[in-house]
């Protein structure tokens, strides 16, 4: 998978709220399936796609331990897409900064 798939096909995980949770989640260590599912409202089957999705964009990875496969954090992906949103943070800044000032005139001139 070339950088540009893996941006859009991390960028298309990652638009999903249960997908990030689980993301979260795996940020404090390893999982297995049941365990990512636990907190949500819905059936192991769907919670199994939304892994699915995860894997297939590169996010987490699958262990083989015995009858376990525990899900495991990459965060590689995540590292290109840092580095894809670095490229426009100038043009942030410059935007917060320009907010900043009119947010300080307009409270230097109520003052006045």
């Amino acid at each position: 998978m070339n950088e540009s798939d893996q941006l859009d096909a991390a960028f298309a995980a990652l638009a999903n709220p249960t997908r990030r949770a689980i993301l979260a989640r795996l940020a404090q260590g390893q999982a297995t399936v049941n365990a990512l599912a636990e907190p949500f409202d819905m059936s192991l089957p769907a919670v199994s796609k939304h892994i699915r999705v995860l894997e297939a964009a590169g996010l987490i990875t699958r262990g083989k331990n015995a009858q376990f496969r525990p899900c495991t954090l990459n965060a590689k992906p995540l590292e290109s897409i840092t580095n894809w949103t670095e490229q426009y943070r100038h043009i942030w800044d410059a935007r917060f900064d320009r907010m900043g000032n009119i947010l300080k005139n307009m409270k230097e001139a109520k003052d006045a």
